[in-house]
Parts: structure tokens; sequence; C-alpha cells
């Protein structure tokens, strides 16, 4: 029964479920409900596809991850950078505005959904530490920038198009002539509205004497105040009639049951794009997941995370969706309107299907520049480039990991720059841990700690090396270990007569880090001298134990790097004083 629980956490908060927290889950169910039908519709036309599927993207899959999914506040459904992915996906693929494009986007959703429950049930919610968060930050600012620049010729009305910044930008220099002027007005001033309402709103309701609660719940329904207005202004004016493009006709249905397409040609296609924008919404969503439930005290799965993200975008591929993930954004809203279980989403969920049942005839006259105005202001938060300062500082090589994300994000695209990000995480992984910190170390006088002779004022042994390495061991750092000993041993090693490997941060060894430890025993045999290890965890022994190295080693395998000098070293001991600074 606990086994079976873990996949459906709805049966463990489920049971606990009272009257109080069916009232904070209403709330905030309203508040997001607000929040995201506009959103819902904006993204959908972002990702190239009808408004409507927009609506049914944020149906199925909140109810589905309502029952799979374990964080009590993640609002999951249509989001920028997804809905970006996707649009750069299928675009190359199939013709925008066709049957075959919708069909596309199912075969997406359903690839992400399958990829992201078979990572669940393996419990391989591990492989996204290996995307750097730096990485991750610099793609979604660049993304950020790259959506808002897309968005501009609905806010012109000019028909521009393309798939990077420099192809978007010259599309939109070369239609500039053709703006419309009244598009331009309502986006505008769209634009400007929802900035004020972000920044400006809630204090001047504040300080007019009305309560925080509902100062905040008005800041957040900005969104939609600007879509009642910007369409009761299209309809009045007959704004249609005078070029400006709006919604038009959207079904007045719950989302219909679909199949995605099947085609081998479109699978293979749009497989990796899946798998990138799976790992890419993962991380995204359990970030915002673990950092929101941190603030209660409270604990995210990550597995569960991909099999209830897997859950919904399988839902979405079936109700005529597109691929979904969390939005940090609405999660935050959620959190901070009092959702305290995942029920709040199926409230949500209900919601938007009840405007898709009652509403949509009022959005005919919606203009497209409302949509892409909320859009481009939703996108904007995104953008953080102080991420390139902090990292400058920090460390040049995320500074060039991010900033190489960002510009090929924007130079090549959304595809490429996600590709370029994951393989610069790794290989900046692999940069970091091939050439591993290793110190030589000495004993505090008068103590038994054993700290780096360049920094602390040390007694040493003339016939002893002690070495701390600071990190595992493995193919791609054992040659380092090997050569940084011998080398130390031919610079002034001569009077050198025991080296202790100390093994205090060592946390595995594989194989070819272990023949590379017997090579290195033989050869400082060779050379007189032996070779010992201290401070071993349990684990790493007790795959070291049974192994020739420890068979054949030279020296001995001390408890703790103290008892290794007390052995080794001789008396009376060298004092080093580090460099003055």
């Amino acid at each position: 029964m606990i086994k079976f629980k873990r996949y459906f956490p709805i049966l463990d908060w489920g049971r606990r479920y009272d009257v109080a927290t069916l009232g904070d889950d209403l709330t905030a169910a309203v508040i997001v409900t607000l929040m995201l039908i506009p959103q819902s519709l904006a993204y959908a036309l972002l990702a190239g596809l009808p408004p409507e599927v927009g609506l049914y993207a944020s149906i199925a899959p909140i109810l589905l991850y309502a029952i799979f999914g374990n964080s009590s506040a993640l609002a999951v459904g249509p989001v920028a950078v997804v809905s970006l992915l996707t649009a750069s996906a299928i675009g190359q693929v199939v013709e925008p505005g066709t049957a075959s494009y919708a069909a596309a986007a199912l075969t997406l959703a359903f690839l992400s959904g399958i990829l992201l429950l078979v990572m669940g049930v393996l419990r391989l919610g591990f492989l996204a530490n290996f995307l750097s968060h730096p990485v991750i930050a610099g793609f979604i600012t660049a993304s950020g920038v790259l959506i808002a620049a897309s968005q501009l010729k609905h806010v012109l009305g000019v028909p521009a198009d393309g798939h990077t910044l420099f192809e978007i930008a010259l599309s939109l220099v070369g239609h500039i002539r053709e703006t419309h002027v009244l598009s331009l007005m309502i986006g505008a001033s769209v634009i400007a509205f929802l900035f004020f309402v972000r920044s400006g709103l809630k204090p001047v309701l504040t300080a007019l004497g009305v309560p925080a609660r509902l100062a905040s719940f008005i800041t957040k329904a900005g969104p939609v105040f600007a879509v009642g207005a910007t369409t009761a202004i299209s309809w009045a004016y007959g704004l249609e009639a005078r070029g400006v493009a709006i919604v038009g006709v959207v079904p007045q249905t719950l989302p219909p049951l679909t199949v995605p397409d099947w085609s081998p040609e479109l699978i293979r296609t749009l497989f990796i794009p899946a798998a990138l924008m799976s790992v890419i919404g993962f991380v995204e969503s359990v970030s915002v997941a673990k950092t929101l439930a941190a603030r209660r005290r409270q604990r995210i799965n990550p597995d569960q995370e991909l099999i209830g993200l897997g859950a919904a975008n399988l839902g979405a591929a079936f109700t005529g969706g597109y691929p979904v993930t969390g939005g940090f954004a609405r999660s935050v809203v959620n959190f901070d309107a009092g959702a305290r279980t995942p029920a709040a989403g199926a409230f949500t969920a209900v919601g938007i299907g009840i405007a898709a049942l009652c509403l949509t005839p009022l959005i005919y006259y919606l203009p497209k520049a409302t949509l892409a105005g909320t859009i481009i202001v939703a996108v904007l938060s995104l953008v953080d480039f102080s991420i390139l300062k902090a990292t400058w500082r920090y460390a040049t090589s995320d500074f060039i990991a991010v900033f190489a994300t960002i510009v090929l994000t924007l130079s090549l695209g959304v595809e490429v720059g996600v590709a370029s990000g994951v393989v610069l995480s790794i290989l900046l992984h692999i940069t970091k841990t091939s050439k591993p910190h290793i110190a030589e170390v000495g004993r505090v006088p008068g103590t038994e700690h054993f700290r780096n002779i360049h920094r602390h004022a040390v007694e040493t042994s003339p016939t002893l090396l002690a070495l701390r390495i600071d990190e595992s061991l493995y193919f791609a750092n054992a040659n380092f270990l090997e050569d940084m000993v011998l080398n130390r041993l031919s610079q002034d090693g001569s009077q050198i007569r025991d080296v202790v490997l100390m093994f205090s941060a060592v946390n595995a060894v594989d194989y070819s880090a272990l023949e590379t430890l017997e090579a290195l025993n033989t050869r400082l045999l060779e050379s007189g001298v032996r070779l010992h290890l201290s401070e071993v965890k349990g684990p790493v022994m007790d795959k070291l134990a049974p192994t020739r190295f420890i068979e054949h080693l030279s020296g001995k395998v001390f408890l703790s790097q103290n008892d290794a000098w007390a052995a080794l070293s001789v008396m009376p001991p060298e004092r080093i004083s580090p460099p003055s600074p």
C-alpha cells in the first residue's frame, strides 16, 4: 500500500483534507483562474496554435497533476518557454496553422509525457542536476528576449517572422512602414497598463484604504481587466473592420478527445526536441516546487514530480492540448493566495472548463495585440542579465557557459540554445571535476587537525607527503592525481618515504581510478616509497577491500590522518608558515 501511495500522493493529502483547506484552495483557484485564462490564450498563440488549445491544455493536465503531483503550490499549464520551444520544434517540420501542426503538438506532448513518466518510474530525477542553474538562467533570459521580440509583430500589426533575434529584428525592420497604428495603440496601452499594475497599482490601492488582500487580488487580475477592456473597445468601435487582428471564433466546448500523430518520421524528428523540452520543463518546475515547499517546511520528491508532469503532458496529448509544465509566476501567485494542496489546481481546471464552455464567445473581438502585450510583460520578468555579472565575479567558467548559452539561443534559436546549455553544463561538470582540488596538508600544532600547508601554519615531516583529495575519483580525474603525486616527488621528494592519500572527501572510486591507484602504488614501490590511505569512508572501503589494490597496497589504511601522522612522521616535525597575504 505504501508503494502504491508513492505513485498517488492524492491518497496521502486527501485523507487529511478538511473544510478550512477547501476554503484556502478555492480562494487560490479563483485568483489563478483569472490569471490563467488570458495567459493560456496568449501562450497558445505563441506556440503557433489556436487560442482554445491553451484552454484545453489547462484542464485535463492540471487535473492529472493534482492526482499524481506532490507539490501543493505548483501551477501546471502552458508556459512561455515551453510554448516557444513548441513553436520552434514543430514550425520547422509542419506548416503553422494547419491541422497537421496541431497534431504534431499533440505528438510532442505525448513524447514529453512518456519521457517524463519513464524517468519518474526509473527514479532518474537526479539527471536534472547535470543542468547547471547559471546555464538554465541564461537560457530562460535569452528565451524571454526572443519571446518578447516575436510578439512585437502583433503589437505593430505587421506580418513578421523568424526563429532568431536577428531574423525577427530584420523582419520587423522590413515591415516597419506597414505598422498598424490602432494595433500599436492597443498593444502599447496594454503593456503600459500591465507594467503599472505590476509595480504601482497595489501601493495606490493600499493608500486609498483598500484592504491588502483585496488590493492583491485586483493586482493579480490586471490581465483580465486588460482583456475585458480592449475586447469591449474592439466590439464597440468595430476595430476588426479597421484592420485590427482579433482572436475570432473560439469553439464553445470542453476539450475534445484527440489522438497524436503516430507517424514514425514525425516521432523521430520530434524526439530530441521533446527530450530537451522535458528536461527544461522539469528543471523549471522542480526548482519552483522546492522553493515554495521550503517556505512551508515541506519536501518535494523530484521523481514523483516527473510522474506528475508526465501524466499532465499525456493528458494534454489526448485532450487537444500541447506540452505543459509548472509556471513560476502562477505558482508563486497560487502559493501566496493560500493554496494548501494540489486540489487548488483541480479547482482551477474546473474554472477553466467553465470558461471554455461559457465565456469563449465573449473573446471573439479580443485583439491579438492585447495577448501579445500580456506575453511581453509576463516574459520580461524572466529576463535577468544580472546572472552575467554575478558569474563573472564568482567563476569565469560559469560566465562563459551562461554567455555562450545566451548568445547561441539568441543567434541560432532556442533548440540550439537549450542543446548547447545541456552540453555546456556537462562539460562544465567534467572540467571542474577533472582537475580536483588536492591539498598538501600538515598538522596544526597541538591538535589532531590537518590543514593546507599553503593556508595555515602547520607541522610537516620531511619523509611524509600527505595529500587531501577533495573530489571523488573517476576516469576523468584519476590521471591528474597520479601526475600530481609523481610531479611532487620529482621536485624535492628525495627524503620522502611515505605518501598518504587522505580520502575524507572521496565518496566514490570507479574502476578506471582503481586501476590508476594500482599503477601509482606499483610506481611508488619501485621508487622505494610506500602508499597509504587515511579516513576512507565506509562505502568506499567496502568497494576497495576485496580488490587487488588493497591486497598489494605497500602501506596501510589508517582510520584517521592523525594515526598516519603518529605512525609515519619523523620527530621533531618541521614547522611551515603559510605565505604572507
